[in-house]
């Protein structure tokens, strides 16, 4: 008799995000996981007490991805740009995980001052001000213009309220980033 495959904690979480990812959070459960794995559900809720805490383990994974995705590349002419490009795109592309990781009450809980004040966003602050020769306050302040939106672009892609256009969103963050721009050195 073949040995029984052992399922793991980190494959019940890999298969959780996998699923979330294809057909979206409201369809996680014991069942669709033990599917997916092809196991019965006993394995599933071995290593989790919870589905509630399976659906914590994929939204660290599904968090990771996100930063990944939407982080601009060493090529990118402006850092700034290509991270809204890249975070609407994760909207239109993602749009389960999207979801999952911004309009859930569950797990969006972080108010906008949590994301202002997350340590990673410092070294883009430094980059920002002294490419725009303003202090870290005023490079917040117009990266929290900028980043609202983004996130409503990618909202709106998400939620299938708005097609895809590359050329009209990125003419859409242009306006925003430029626009900060030529305000601050009052045009």
């Amino acid at each position: 008799m073949p040995p029984k495959v052992k399922i793991t904690k980190e494959m019940v979480a890999d298969a959780s995000f996998e699923l979330i990812r294809r057909t979206g959070h409201e369809n996680l459960n014991a069942r669709t996981i033990s599917e997916h794995l092809g196991c019965s559900t006993q394995p599933v809720l071995y290593s989790f007490k919870t589905v509630d805490e399976i659906r914590e383990a994929a939204y660290e994974i599904a968090d990771q991805y996100h930063t990944e995705f939407i982080l601009p590349k060493d090529t990118d002419e402006n850092p700034m740009l290509a991270l809204g490009l890249n975070y609407v795109r994760f909207g239109q592309e993602e749009k389960n995980l999207f979801r999952f990781l911004f309009q859930t009450d569950q797990f969006g809980g972080k108010d906008v001052a949590v994301l202002m004040a997350d340590p990673g966003l410092s070294e883009i602050m430094g980059i920002m001000a002294a490419g725009l020769k303003v202090d870290i306050e005023r490079a917040k302040e117009m990266f929290l213009t900028f980043f609202c939106v983004a996130h409503g672009l990618a909202s709106l892609l998400a939620n299938n309220s708005m097609e895809y256009d590359e050329a009209q969103c990125r003419k859409m963050l242009e306006n925003v980033f430029f626009g900060m721009i030529a305000a601050r050195k009052g045009k």
